[in-house]
């Protein structure tokens, strides 16, 4: 389990959700969740401040992951909390993450970690369905970037 930081000023907008009070920010995180494509994991979530923290259990590391990503690149979250179980013990080693900078496109991250600009389609497929289209990143952005 670990604590991960997020670029706070970046990610989507979910209004209200870090209101200091808000009773249905779990809620509106599971919902996030779903929205994203990632199912109705089974896991729960807390916010306190612009900490995330989520418990529970899923089935791969991958799934899992993803989850961290689609709540940490959500304007407003500084850190997410992992608590969360892999029920079926990956075959993998885990994924690196990695931040988008300015200018960067998929080509040019895959080019930076793989050596090979042509193996971007590789970090778009493992961060679907949260990216939609390969070109469609933002600064700030964290992503999956698989062995």
């Amino acid at each position: 389990m670990s604590l991960l930081s997020f670029v706070k000023e970046a990610g989507e907008k979910l209004i209200d959700l870090l209101t200091p009070g808000n009773a249905n920010a779990g809620e509106q995180l599971k919902d996030h969740i779903a929205k994203v494509g990632l199912g109705n994991p089974n896991v729960q979530t807390t916010v306190d401040g612009d900490k995330v923290t989520v418990t529970g259990e899923v089935a791969t590391q991958e799934e899992k992951e993803k989850i961290l990503l689609a709540l940490g690149n959500i304007a407003g979250v500084g850190s997410v909390d992992d608590q969360i179980t892999v029920t079926n013990q990956p075959t993998l080693l885990a994924a690196k993450f990695v931040v988008v900078e300015k200018g960067d496109t998929l080509s040019a991250i895959s080019l930076r970690v793989y050596g090979d600009a042509n193996k971007y389609q590789k970090i778009f497929e493992a961060n679907k369905p949260m990216l939609k289209d390969v070109n469609k990143i933002y600064p700030g952005q964290s992503l999956r970037i698989p062995e």
